[in-house]
């Protein structure tokens, strides 16, 4: 799925700079111009991430990052600093507040974009188009497919973000809670058993060569996603 991103600066040139061209790489985009504003964003929907300028009127960048690290809510959103400061002892203030990436202006925006996917890929990587594989199960969220060898298996369309979220974070077990956090969203209200129902169509839909045993209960905990299932 896109990946909703969020853009804080009070400076609208670099604002609207980096929203269409993240734009234009496939992104969804939000916008704030201090930090009270992404605030509001943040509890209206939560980002994928969030790219935000150091210096903002009232409540500093800094300062922002760690009232996102502080919530339960939030603490796992990607962080990138945009900054002019260029001094070491900054850097290392912004990433010890919580930042995941340092990105000085002026910087060009194909460097931000690489910075993007690449925070991405390791912090959030249900929200890439790179295509995943496990036991001879291959999903391809370009194409929205799930390949079994060289056969198409049908899923819904949760069930194929299900089991986009599962196999991108392999090996661990995640609660109904926070799967119906990370699949349907931190503001959907319905049911935990509503994530049962759920992982019971997806196993029916991979049982062909028993590949519904990747996905397994933890009794009292959740569900996780096996790589040593078959």
């Amino acid at each position: 799925m896109s990946a909703r991103i969020l853009v804080v600066d009070e400076d609208d040139a670099v604002q609207q700079m980096v929203s269409v061209n993240l734009g234009r790489a496939g992104y969804r985009v939000l916008q704030a111009g201090n930090a009270e504003q992404a605030q509001d964003r943040i509890r209206a929907e939560l980002p994928n991430m969030v790219v935000l300028e150091w210096m903002l009127p009232g409540m500093s960048g800094i300062d922002l990052v760690r009232w996102i690290r502080r919530d339960g809510r939030t603490r796992s959103v990607p962080l990138i600093m945009l900054t002019a400061r260029l001094e070491v002892r900054d850097k290392v203030a912004a990433l010890e507040a919580g930042a995941d990436d340092y990105v000085t202006k002026p910087f060009s925006s194909r460097e931000l974009l690489a910075r993007i996917s690449a925070v991405l890929r390791r912090r959030a990587p249900q929200t890439t188009y790179d295509a995943v594989e496990v036991s001879g199960l291959r999903l391809e969220p370009i194409a929205q497919r799930v390949m079994l060898g060289d056969e198409e298996l049908e899923l819904g369309s949760t069930e194929f973000r299900l089991l986009h979220f599962l196999m991108t974070h392999a090996d661990r077990v995640h609660s109904r809670a926070q799967l119906l956090d990370q699949v349907w969203g931190d503001h959907f209200f319905g049911e935990e058993r509503t994530v049962d129902v759920h992982i019971r169509r997806l196993r029916a839909s991979i049982r062909r060569g028993g590949h519904d045993i990747l996905i397994q209960t933890v009794r009292g905990s959740g569900y996780s996603f096996s790589t040593q299932g078959q």
